[in-house]
């Protein structure tokens, strides 16, 4: 894996706020590298741990105890649905169903530890997330970084990232 510079440098000044325990700027320095490269790669695990002189373990603790770092790469298009109670009242099973069925992903192969499905195209992705803050507006889910609030039609808001 190869950080570009300017990630480094990045990098860098994140540690420099962490000035007693490089320990310290593992989050920092995890989001960083999964903005980058889209997921944690057991390569970025190492390479994180060798920049701030822990053990890969360490890393890799963080990683799997935080569910909004990935362990393998998303679709181009990364949609997160909100499972939460009043989410789920108001459709969001329903809306994973249809967003799986327009979208040809398959989830039989999702897994506490690997929760991202990928469609065969590669172009999305999807997994359930915990409350997206929009309670009274659901099924709510985010696509890559838009929100979307009050989802009824999955091919409508699919159409919007089909090239």
């Amino acid at each position: 894996m190869e950080v570009p510079a300017e990630l480094e440098k990045e990098i860098d000044e994140r540690i420099t706020h962490y000035p007693v325990s490089k320990r310290s700027a593992v989050l920092p320095v995890l989001h960083a590298l999964q903005h980058h490269f889209g997921y944690i790669s057991e390569e970025a695990v190492e390479w994180a741990a060798r920049k701030l002189e822990l053990e890969p373990i360490k890393v890799l603790e963080v990683v799997t105890f935080y569910p909004g770092f990935r362990q393998s790469a998303p679709g181009k298009y990364h949609i997160r649905v909100c499972r939460t109670l009043s989410c789920a009242m108001a459709g969001s099973a329903e809306l994973m169903e249809s967003l799986c069925k327009a979208a040809k992903i398959d989830r039989s192969g999702v897994t506490h530890h690997h929760p991202i499905a990928v469609g065969e195209d590669g172009r999305f992705s999807i997994e359930f997330a915990e409350c997206l803050a929009s309670c009274g507006t659901g099924p709510v889910c985010m696509v890559n970084d838009d929100f979307h609030e009050k989802v009824e039609d999955a091919e409508t808001l699919l159409s919007k990232y089909r090239d």
